[in-house]
């Protein structure tokens, strides 16, 4: 069993965005977009992750929004054709891309853990998410360059 801690940033929000995925503390993916939300970034994360756990494994977040949405919102949101009754869905291709991994991936354990409070994949992952932002890459950060 492996774990995954996702994060995502960006600063100022909205400006520019990274996110980091760690896997026993170290960086395994790593993304940016010139102009971003840390919203996105979260979600950009999730599916980072997702599409390198397999049956077993556990990611954990911070991003509670984004946990919220693939267990309780996305599929309601399906049923009624990807609406909701108060307006669209902000984010809507993110939010298929990772919801269609989340069934697809029922082995995956999705967790919520609290941010910032000295778990070191979570700070790990926090960190990462900055210096992706700011243009580090896995090449980089394995020394490979």
């Amino acid at each position: 069993m492996k774990s995954f801690y996702t994060d995502g940033s960006a600063n100022p929000n909205p400006g520019p965005g990274g996110f980091a995925v760690i896997c026993d503390g170290v960086p395994v993916a790593l993304g940016k977009e010139a102009n971003s939300t840390n919203i996105r970034m979260e979600a950009q994360a999730l599916i980072a992750a997702y599409k390198l756990a397999e049956a077993g494994d556990e990611i954990l977040t911070d991003s509670e929004f984004w946990v919220n949405v693939v267990t309780k919102w996305a599929p309601t949101w399906q049923k009624n054709g990807w609406t909701k009754k108060n307006g669209a869905i902000k984010n809507l291709e993110l939010v298929q891309e990772l919801y269609a991994l989340f069934v697809e991936k029922p082995g995956v354990k999705l967790q919520w853990t609290r941010g910032h409070v000295g778990t070191d994949g979570n700070e790990l992952a926090d960190q990462w998410a900055n210096r992706a932002r700011a243009g580090e890459t896995l090449v980089n950060a394995k020394g490979n360059a």
